[in-house]
Formats: structure tokens, C-alpha cells, sequence
């Protein structure tokens, strides 16, 4: 029988703690880049929020959300989304981002950004097609170069951690549908794809150069479309050749 699972703010030290070990176990990160309890606490104080998702009372993940302006508009950068292994592909993920979206709402904001890696196909159709965000910014090395490649390949060769920028307009038309669970069919055409790996993690780990080369590909071909005013609005999946789907603004 599947544990019922429900969504609510994490408040107490003890909880924020329990957020900081399962980013800990699932981020796999060096622990000078593991943010600490009293991160989340300040966070909180500054008008943040950090969402818990909870099975029997136990916490199984979490989505953390800052507060963020950009001149006059405001909005939450979320910055981090964990969700415990025996849970993933149970719907844990979705239900945070959701949750973190009513909670915005109703703290007066309508946007919400992150990012994520543009070779990581699973994340690219979450994002763009089940929550309905838009990519126009690509942003490379963002983080500095990934830990766990530099360590596999004896500090010799490492992948720069280059970002999409994910914008989530929480009362656009696409969003508000899909919240419902309704179909939303997207205006425009199709003016340019972008391919990607299917199995990113896997070319990283083989052949490590051709990962690199895919990498300077695929950013190449993003700063040329956004440099062209097109925007990714869509993401089709495919075992040989997923990609991603331009439009014009």
C-alpha cells in the first residue's frame, strides 16, 4: 500500500535539518557545497519558504525557494528540488513544484525560476512540458566544473556545469492548464530543434571528450537561438534523439 503523501512548509529547525540530509544523499555533493541548516533558517527569515513532502510523517523531499528581484518584479528562484530515491517517479516531484506554485500565488508572486542541465532529457520534459516553464537564457559553467567528473577522470578532466535557465509565468495560460491536468496545445510553430543525448550520464561516464564536444554543441546552438530571439517552449522525448523545441517570441 502506497504511503499517503502530503505537502506542507517546514518550519522547525529539526525539519530544515531533515531537508539538509536528503540533499545531502541525493545531490552527492562535497560537503563545503551541502547548504547548511542555518541557510534554509535565513531563507525562511527573508520571506522564503522550503516545502516538505512527507510520507507517515517522515520526510521524503523538499523544494527550497529564495526570494529574488530583478529591478522592480519579484519573484522566488528555487534552488533546490530533492526527493528521496525509493520515492522518484512516484509523482513526489510534481506534487513540490505544485505546491510550490500555490504558495507563491498566494504570497503575491507569479514567477518562479531555476535551472537545470540542458543534456538532461528527463529533467528538460518535466520542466517544459509537465509544468509548462520557458528556456531563453543559457548560461555556461554556471556552478564551476562538476565535482564528481573532475574526481572520476584523477582531477584531470571535468564537465563545466552549464545551466538552462527555467521561467515559470504561474498565471500564463499554459501553466494555469496544466495545474488542472488539462492538455494545452502550443501556438506558433516549430522554427528550430536542438537534439540532446538520451543518456547523458552514461556518455559522461564512457567518453567523457565526446561529452565535452556534445556539450560545446549544444550550447553553440542555444546562444545562437536566443541570440535570434527564439525561445524553448516545448520538449519531445525520444530513446534515439530527444530535443528541444524553439518558437519564435
Amino acid at each position: 500500500m502506497e504511503p499517503e503523501i502530503t505537502i506542507r512548509e517546514c518550519v522547525s529547525v529539526k525539519e530544515l535539518g531533515e531537508c539538509v540530509a536528503v540533499q545531502r544523499e541525493i545531490f552527492a555533493l562535497p560537503e563545503v557545497e551541502i547548504s547548511p541548516v542555518r541557510h534554509f533558517v535565513v531563507t525562511r527569515g527573508a520571506g522564503g519558504f522550503t516545502l516538505g513532502a512527507f510520507a507517515d510523517d517522515d520526510l521524503i523531499g523538499f523544494v527550497l525557494s529564495v526570494p529574488a528581484f530583478s529591478g522592480n518584479k519579484k519573484f522566488f528562484y528555487s534552488h533546490m528540488t530533492a526527493v528521496k530515491r525509493e520515492f522518484q517517479s512516484h509523482g513526489v516531484g510534481a506534487q513540490l513544484k505544485w505546491a510550490q506554485r500555490a504558495e507563491a500565488l498566494a504570497r503575491g508572486v507569479d514567477h518562479i525560476k531555476w535551472t537545470f542541465q540542458p543534456t538532461q532529457a528527463r529533467n528538460a520534459y518535466f520542466n517544459l512540458e509537465k509544468l509548462g516553464a520557458v528556456v531563453r537564457d543559457y548560461q555556461p559553467n554556471f556552478y564551476g566544473t562538476d565535482y564528481s567528473t573532475l574526481h572520476k577522470q584523477g582531477g584531470n578532466l571535468g564537465i563545466d556545469s552549464d545551466r538552462l535557465f527555467a521561467e515559470w509565468n504561474l498565471t500564463s495560460e499554459k501553466v494555469i492548464a496544466l495545474s488542472k491536468g488539462e492538455n494545452f496545445a502550443e501556438k506558433g510553430s516549430i522554427v528550430r530543434t536542438i537534439e540532446i543525448p538520451n543518456d547523458w550520464n552514461t556518455l559522461v561516464e564512457n567518453d567523457p571528450e565526446a561529452a565535452i564536444a556534445e556539450q560545446k554543441r549544444i550550447k553553440t546552438e542555444f546562444q545562437t537561438a536566443f541570440a535570434e530571439g527564439l525561445i524553448a517552449k516545448g520538449f519531445e522525448r525520444s530513446q534515439s534523439d530527444p530535443k528541444f523545441l524553439l518558437f519564435e517570441e
